[in-house]
């Protein structure tokens, strides 16, 4: 059964960094794209980042210049780097793999930024 396991959130003052990790365990098929959304109290899940099975990767608006998403396919596993935060950066953020043509969830994190 496959699993996504996030790590990395927290609570970091504006202008800082935190770096997400989201690693799939439980399958032997090939994984897909990897991305990354959020979710602000209030608001609907947005993306954040994405990035293919060949490694092109996009990027929201309000994020890109600031975060990195990245990805280790021999562990199995998406990264998200982000600098530069914001307050308007706190969410909870979740991982989202697609193997075997079905798409997973983490569990999500939650990152806070103070002003």
């Amino acid at each position: 059964q496959v699993q996504l396991v996030e790590s990395g959130g927290g609570l970091v003052q504006a202008g800082g960094s935190l770096r997400l990790s989201c690693a799939a365990s439980g399958t032997t098929l090939s994984v897909g794209a990897m991305n990354w959304y959020r979710q602000a109290p209030g608001n609907q899940l947005t993306t954040v980042a994405h990035s293919s099975s060949t490694g092109t990767t996009t990027y929201s608006d309000s994020v890109k210049g600031r975060f990195t998403i990245s990805r280790d396919n021999a562990k199995n596993t998406v990264y998200l780097q982000m600098n530069s935060l914001k307050p308007e950066d706190t969410a909870v953020y979740y991982c989202n793999v697609w193997i075997g043509g079905r798409s997973y969830w983490g569990q999500g994190t939650q990152v806070t930024v103070s002003s």
